[in-house]
């Protein structure tokens, strides 16, 4: 009869052991996984390790069809419900430290009709510029005495997005249309601002007040903004 070392019985038994603990763990990580996406929404591949669900459970659950990749590394349910401005939500989770701007921003307070081709992502002057393939974003780096003013918070599909409020918004895209004329001898930038601040005004979304406190602080009230405000309050 054969004999077996009683060392590499237990060894193996442990094996065993290892493996049965390991198909107990997976369904457990699993379950988790999607009780924390229902209530965050979307969710990074660096958040659900911080939460103890390993990379290769992620990796199962996606191939099962259990989760969707919207972008690298960023995951939601399939059958999570999708707001018409799924794609901030999207940006905010791939630049967490950022804020909403420009006319990504003019889009959300409905101050344009205008689509843009990308989001629009303002980071601070020292932030980390992320590299995203996709979806489209393009990061503007703010300095510090703009990018931590004027921020909203609102909830998209669970998940916080900060963005610029309707006065801020204009301003930074009177500030951008006076690079454009300097560097390019256009005025687009300054006649899209206009137009903007023109319909925040009518729509009640921006007072003049407002936008005057903006406009002092990034240094473009006299030359700039308060002109082209004075015209259409005169006007209104």
């Amino acid at each position: 009869m054969f004999d077996m070392n009683p060392c590499v019985i237990l060894d193996f038994c442990k094996v065993l052991y290892h493996i049965g603990s390991m198909e107990k763990e997976l369904p457990r990580q699993e379950d988790r996984a999607t009780s924390l996406l229902r209530k965050r929404g979307m969710m990074r591949l660096s958040e659900f390790l911080k939460e103890g669900i390993t990379a290769t459970t992620v990796s199962r659950m996606e191939e099962r069809g259990a989760l969707n990749q919207l972008s690298r590394g960023l995951y939601q349910l399939p059958d999570a419900p999708v707001d018409g401005n799924h794609s901030l939500a999207v940006a905010a989770k791939l630049v967490p430290n950022g804020v909403i701007c420009y006319d990504s921003a003019l889009a959300f307070h409905e101050l344009t009709d205008r689509m843009p081709p990308y989001m629009w992502v303002a980071i601070g002057p020292r932030d980390w510029r992320p590299k995203i393939t996709q979806p489209r974003i393009q990061i503007a780096r703010f300095g510090y005495k703009e990018f931590d003013k004027g921020v909203e918070h609102h909830v998209i599909e669970n998940v916080d997005i900060k963005i610029y409020s309707p006065a801020k918004t204009i301003v930074d895209l009177f500030k951008s249309g006076k690079y454009q004329k300097a560097f390019y001898n256009s005025t687009t930038g300054f006649a899209h601002a206009t137009q903007a601040m023109k319909d925040a005004l009518r729509l009640r979304k921006a007072t003049p007040a407002e936008i005057a406190k903006y406009a002092v602080d990034a240094g473009i009230w006299e030359k700039i903004v308060q002109p082209r405000l004075e015209t259409l309050t005169v006007n209104a």
